[in-house]
């Protein structure tokens, strides 16, 4: 006779090892932010995540293959973050409430966090074809969404407006944390939103 395995004993293995998956991903994403993905190894992921070194290729084919599913869940963050800032401002308010708090001191401190775009911009074009995938699905994500602020534009219009933001946003960000003076990193960001001034304000 068969012995059928109860529905939740069948499922406690792979469960438990998606919670693990999502707990190394989530610690890669903080991590590429915070260090770069030249400066995150595996091993410290690993241990960042309390997990063992060895049981990283029961969960990913290459340390690329992380990096892809990090980049795509930093991606992510960014996204929902943007999504939420867009929802709870009044209509008029989105995307002038977007840039506030995109350039704000509190998104500039915290690059483990935030925008990964930002945080990771410069290494991206040395990354292997499934980072940069990740990636650039994100950000077409992400023009996407100004996109659909701005529809009550031409869409031609709209879509130039969307991709003109989205850069400029990113590389304000980069350049504003680039750079060792105060002075200079509140003038960049307040450039940028003086070029949005007819939203932003």
């Amino acid at each position: 006779m068969l012995i059928m395995k109860s529905k939740s004993a069948a499922q406690a293995a792979p469960n438990r090892k998606e919670i693990t998956h999502t707990r190394i991903v989530e610690t890669a994403a903080k991590a590429i932010r915070r260090s770069g993905y030249s400066g995150t190894g595996v091993a410290d992921i690993m241990k960042e995540a309390g997990l063992t070194h060895g049981g990283f290729y029961a969960h990913f084919a290459s340390r690329d293959d992380m990096l892809a599913e990090a980049a795509s869940q930093a991606g992510a963050e960014t996204l929902a973050v943007t999504e939420q800032l867009l929802a709870n401002a009044p209509q008029e308010q989105r995307l002038a409430t977007l840039i506030h708090a995109y350039l704000s001191d509190e998104h500039l401190a915290n690059i483990e966090m935030g925008c990964s775009f930002a945080a990771l911009g410069s290494e991206m074009h040395r990354q292997a074809p499934e980072v940069r995938a990740a990636s650039t699905q994100r950000i077409k994500q992400m023009i996407g969404l100004i996109e659909a602020e701005l529809s009550h534009q031409a869409p031609a219009k709209a879509r130039q407006e969307a991709l003109l933001m989205v850069s400029t946003m990113v590389g304000t960000l980069m350049l504003a944390r680039a750079v060792n003076e105060p002075e200079l990193s509140a003038a960049l960001r307040e450039a940028a939103l003086q070029q949005f001034a007819p939203i932003a304000r």
